[in-house]
């Protein structure tokens, strides 16, 4: 039986800003809310810059989902 790799692709449907943490959370199978919540807390309790600046990164290195018909 061969099973294809999970991707992690930014989120075109569970999105606040750019999809990067409903990506996440559909990669982990997590609530995205859950995720989003922990990653403000992250951010706050580094300094924000870090945070930040890992968040803008993720941007451009996470490709956004392909887009499926159906």
């Amino acid at each position: 039986m061969e099973t294809t790799p999970k991707k992690l692709y930014r989120s075109t449907t569970d999105r606040k800003m750019a999809g990067l943490c409903g990506g996440l959370a559909e990669y982990f199978n997590v609530d995205s809310n859950a995720l989003r919540f922990g990653w403000i807390v992250i951010v706050i309790l580094t300094g924000i810059f870090p945070g930040v600046l890992a968040y803008i990164v993720g941007i451009f290195v996470v490709p956004v989902a392909p887009v499926t018909k159906a």
